[in-house]
Formats: C-alpha cells, sequence, structure tokens
C-alpha cells in the first residue's frame, strides 16, 4: 500500500512539474509571427489566384511548343491488311523484266501495307507566322497577368496587416481611455465620500466607464475579426493564432512626385503593360485573318512496302514511293475571310480604346493617391503636436478638479480629447500607408521584389 502511494505522490509530482511547461507554451504568445514581408510571401506561395495563373504560364510555354511545331514536317507510319474475295492479278511471267512485282502496282488478294508518310505545310497564307507571334505574345500576357495578381494580393495583404496594426492600436488608445475614466471615477468617489464632490460628479464619471467599455470591446472584435480575413488571405487555419511583428504604425514620408508617378506607371503598371500587349495581339489577328485569302502551298512524301504476305514484304520489288506539291489559291469563300478582317479590324480598334481608357484611370488613380498622401501627412503634421498638448490639457484639467478650480466635466472632456486626437493620428498614419500601398500598386512598384534584391 504504501509502494503504491509514493507511485501516486511520483505522478502527482511529475504532472505539476511539467504542467506549467505546457501551459507556458499555449499562453506564451502566437505560433506564427509575421513581418509585412513574410506575410506577403505565404500569401503568394498559398493563394489559388496566383497558383491558377502559374498554370497558365505553363500552359502559354506550351502553346509556343505547339506553334513551333507548325513549321516542322509530320512523319507518320501507316500498316495496313485488307483481304479481297475478289482481285484481278497478272501474273508475273506476263512482265518477267519488271524491277517490281507487279502486285505493287496493282494489289494483292491479301493486301499487307507498310509505309511512311511525310507532309509539309510550306506556306499557308502566313497563318502559322502569325500564329508563333501570337503564342510569343501570349505567355507575355500571361506573366504580366501574373504581375497584376501579384499586385492584387500584395495590396490586400498590406491593407489587412496594416488594419491589425490599427486594430491594435485602438484598442490601446481605447485601454487608455478606460483606465483614466476608471482611475477617474474612483477619485471621485473618493471625494464624494469625503464630502468634496457632488453624486452628479460621481454619476457623472460612472457613465463614463460604461461609454467607454463597449469601445474597447468592439475595438477587440475588431482585432479578431482582421485576423480571421488575414488568416483567409494566408490560407492558414482559423485555430492557428498570428502575430505582428511590428508593434506599431509607423511611416516614412516620400517625396510626392505625381508626373514621375504616372510616367512610371505608364511603363511598369500591369494593367496598362496588358492594355499595351492586347493591341498587339489584336494587331496580329487581322494579319490572321488575312490569311484566308492564300495562297496554300503544301508538299508530301510517301514511302510504301506493299505485298501479299508480311515475310516477304520488305523485299526490294515490294516497295514504291510517291512525292507531290499543291498550290491552292482561293477565289471566292463567300465573303468569309473579309468578314473575319472586318471583325479583326473592330476589335483591334476596340483594344485601342481599352487602352487609353486604361491610361485615363491610371492618372486618376496616381492624382489620388497623391492627394490621399497629402491629406494624411498634413493631418499628422497637426495632430502630432495636438496629442502634446491633449495631453498637458488632461493634467491641468486633473490638477484643476484637486484643487477646486476646474470641474468634472472638464477632466472628461479632457480624457475624450485626447482619445480622439490619439485616434486621428493613429488613422492618419493608417490612411498615409495605404495612400502609398495604392501609389506602389498603380506605379507597378513591387513591394516583395524591393524587399528580396
Amino acid at each position: 500500500m504504501k509502494k503504491i502511494y509514493l507511485i501516486l505522490l511520483a505522478l502527482v509530482f511529475l504532472t505539476f512539474s511539467i504542467a506549467p511547461c505546457a501551459f507556458s507554451e499555449v499562453v506564451n504568445g502566437p505560433s506564427r509571427v509575421l513581418s509585412l514581408k513574410d506575410a506577403i510571401n505565404v500569401a503568394f506561395l498559398s493563394n489559388k489566384d496566383i497558383q491558377i495563373q502559374e498554370e497558365e504560364i505553363a500552359s502559354a510555354r506550351a502553346n509556343i511548343t505547339d506553334a513551333q511545331g507548325k513549321f516542322l514536317p509530320t512523319l507518320d507510319a501507316t500498316a495496313s491488311y485488307t483481304y479481297y474475295g475478289t482481285m484481278f492479278t497478272i501474273p508475273s511471267a506476263v512482265a518477267p523484266n519488271l524491277k517490281k512485282d507487279i502486285g505493287i502496282f496493282n494489289g494483292y488478294q491479301n493486301d499487307n501495307k507498310l509505309g511512311l508518310s511525310v507532309n509539309e505545310t510550306v506556306f499557308n497564307g502566313g497563318a502559322n507566322i502569325v500564329n508563333m507571334k501570337q503564342a510569343r505574345l501570349g505567355l507575355k500576357i500571361q506573366e504580366q497577368t501574373l504581375r497584376a495578381r501579384k499586385f492584387d494580393v500584395e495590396f490586400d495583404t498590406k491593407r489587412l496587416y496594416y488594419g491589425l496594426l490599427f486594430a491594435y492600436e485602438t484598442e490601446r488608445i481605447t485601454k487608455n481611455l478606460l483606465e483614466q475614466a476608471q482611475a477617474h471615477y474612483e477619485d471621485v468617489k473618493n471625494k464624494f465620500d469625503q464630502g468634496t464632490s457632488s453624486r452628479f460628479d460621481v454619476l457623472q464619471s460612472k457613465v463614463q466607464v460604461s461609454k467607454v467599455m463597449p469601445e474597447l470591446i468592439k475595438a477587440q472584435n475588431d482585432i479578431d475579426l482582421i485576423k480571421a480575413d488575414l488568416k483567409k488571405l494566408l490560407s492558414l487555419k482559423m485555430t492557428e493564432d498570428i502575430g505582428l511583428k511590428d508593434d506599431k504604425l509607423m511611416c516614412s514620408y516620400i517625396e510626392i512626385k505625381e508626373d514621375e508617378f504616372l510616367k512610371e506607371a505608364y511603363a511598369t503598371n500591369p494593367q496598362v503593360i496588358l492594355k499595351m500587349m492586347g493591341v498587339d495581339m489584336n494587331k496580329w489577328g487581322i494579319e490572321y485573318a488575312k490569311a484566308g485569302y492564300g495562297p496554300f502551298i503544301n508538299a508530301s512524301f510517301d514511302y510504301m512496302y506493299r505485298s501479299n504476305s508480311v515475310n516477304t514484304i520488305f523485299e526490294y520489288k515490294h516497295t514504291n514511293w510517291n512525292a507531290g506539291a499543291s498550290v491552292t489559291i482561293p477565289i471566292f469563300d463567300a465573303f468569309s475571310t473579309k468578314a473575319k478582317v472586318d471583325e479583326a479590324k473592330a476589335k483591334y480598334a476596340q483594344a485601342n480604346l481599352e487602352k487609353e481608357d486604361i491610361n485615363d484611370q491610371v492618372a486618376v488613380d496616381i492624382k489620388k493617391a497623391c492627394l490621399d498622401m497629402k491629406e494624411a501627412k498634413e493631418i499628422l503634421d497637426y495632430e502630432k503636436d495636438s496629442i502634446e498638448e491633449a495631453k498637458e490639457a488632461l493634467r491641468i484639467a486633473n490638477i484643476g478638479y484637486d484643487n477646486g478650480v476646474k470641474t468634472n466635466l472638464d477632466v472628461l472632456d479632457s480624457q475624450v480629447s485626447l482619445s480622439q486626437v490619439e485616434r486621428s493620428y493613429v488613422e492618419g498614419i493608417y490612411d498615409y500607408l495605404m495612400a502609398r500601398a495604392f501609389l506602389d500598386k498603380t506605379t507597378g512598384r513591387a513591394f516583395y521584389k524591393e524587399e528580396n534584391k
């Protein structure tokens, strides 16, 4: 009995000695801590749209190989056996000096054939040349489409990453306001107990605490919601907790050069490049349609073994070959080619209009990004000094209330004013960062390339 008691005691000791370690692993922090660079890289690796587009690139490369193959001859091997119930035959004795078996020309009752056939399209109105040009251009289009999707994913990652930092800052500011409100409420209640404060001040201070509490709950819910969106974007499990390496929102200003930004966007924005490539693709489409006017030149060569028995099929007297070429010039195709050319020209004109439209839209987007950055910077410059002033005003209000020269409402207003100024400042940083992210996307500046150099 004593031995069993000692074993149980040892198990209890081990349980309590191991449990704190296991517990510390749970509460020490999130299982994955990400920087902005980490988040973008994870998004690129896991995003389904990017993976689909990478397969489109592989398909475009295969299409180039297919287009190249159109310039090469085709080689086919054929084999057949036919039994004829009735066959007109000519005895070999009729033409004994022929180098070839007479059946090679006339056929056999047991007709065995084995041959090779080579066919080459020498010229088909230029369609193969155009097809090759379009295939190479198609690969470039798919590569630019991949860039465009990466920019979309990058922007969404920045939006959620900065949004989560903004939510953390909002929670911190709200917690500070709640702590100030609770501390002031306790101070007012003590003064009321001492007879130096009114019941109205106590009630007013308590209501202030009640008003702040829902704001804190909402801020905490916003954190959880943005985390869920970020984990969805990164294809992480919802049960997995994540953290950010950055602990606060920070931004550095850049010089605003709208004209240079616009030139950069016209040169590197994937949507602009895609529209330009669309114009080129449709231009080649006109040439492809014109190929229907011909001429079409084909060449062929056949080499055949033919015998009444497979045992003798490879003898020289059972061989034969032929070669030939054909030229086809369309004279009238019921206006089919003309209709295709007209359709291709209309698509070309449409592509030019789409290119002009995207250029105008990019100019608007650059203007918007620059104005948003200017606005955010002005707010930050103004609010930066206001925070210190609001803190000083709160300090004076607290001292004044303690000395009886300030009212309870002055203290509460000062607390709220400080909270509002801090939120406005943090919001200004977030707005500037998002305007900068939008500018990077519009100009075609890839954060992931810059960071991975």
